[in-house]
């Protein structure tokens, strides 16, 4: 490679690390991929991360130590989170959305590349001081949330079924009672779609009762893996008792008003 300017070399290091988050890079490799010293690489590197903290576009994490390096982390401050939060409820409170059954259509929010990022920084900020090693929902509508959290940690997904595939191999199953009609459903999971006793973040679209996130803490259980966190985009505000404890969500649903054509969903 040929000797690059500063600001080639600060170009290029800022688009390996915003491109591949959380994933740790040693200033050895940087160093043997630009033919520079470790110092020079040192003062690119504070550099790039006072730009990104300057602009709100994320930080660089130094770890130390003999396995330790540095990563891009797209963190969130406070007053962003509650930023896409309040744009969620902006979009959401439209009585046109609501449909038979009390329900409010929310599909257009997880099929919009930009809106979808914004949801899974907001998530993954709440879970930052967190390792996770796999991002778990189940089918459906989890799996672009699941998809966009995972993409910006750098760590894969795994999908719940609500029924065993054969194309899938030997997979576990569990029975489930939902927290709102007390019906009894099945959920399944290939064994192979995660290590055992790995750290696990379970993430969905809607809570209710939380019948289903219960059921996947419970069947995760059998993979002996460590719940670090239940997240969701919305939750009912009633039941406020729901089967799973601590659960994090963005913004919750407080019922529609049929008389005056309203909906009510604010910030969690």
């Amino acid at each position: 490679m040929d000797k690059l300017t500063k600001a080639q070399r600060i170009s290029l290091i800022t688009k390996i690390l915003v491109d591949h988050p959380f994933h740790m890079y040693t200033l050895q490799y940087f160093s043997e991929k630009f033919q520079c010293a470790k110092s020079t690489l040192s003062e690119d590197i504070n550099l790039i991360e006072s730009v990104l903290r300057k602009n709100d576009e994320g930080e660089i994490i130094s770890v130390s130590g003999a396995a330790g390096g540095i990563y891009y982390a797209a963190y969130m401050k406070p007053e962003q989170v509650e930023k896409v939060k309040q744009l969620i409820c902006q979009k959401l409170n439209d009585y046109r959305r609501v449909i038979p059954g009390g329900f409010v259509y929310m599909n257009d929010l997880f099929f919009d590349p930009k809106m979808l990022k914004k949801m899974a920084e907001c998530i993954i900020t709440k879970y930052k001081e967190h390792r996770i090693d796999y991002v778990v929902t189940i089918e459906t509508k989890g799996i672009p949330l699941a998809m966009a959290i995972a993409n910006e940690r750098g760590i894969p997904v795994a999908v719940i079924r609500k029924s065993a595939r054969l194309s899938e191999g030997t997979t576990m199953q569990m029975n489930y009672v939902t927290g709102s009609s007390k019906s009894i459903k099945t959920m399944a999971m290939p064994i192979r779609s995660i290590q055992r006793k790995s750290n696990i973040l379970l993430v969905d679209d809607f809570m209710k009762a939380g019948g289903t996130a219960k059921g996947m803490a419970d069947l995760m259980s059998e993979f002996e893996a460590n719940i670090v966190g239940v997240a969701v985009v919305l939750a009912t505000k009633e039941p406020k008792q729901k089967l799973i404890k601590d659960y994090y969500t963005l913004v919750e649903y407080d019922g529609v008003d049929e008389t005056k054509k309203t909906v009510k969903i604010i910030p969690a």
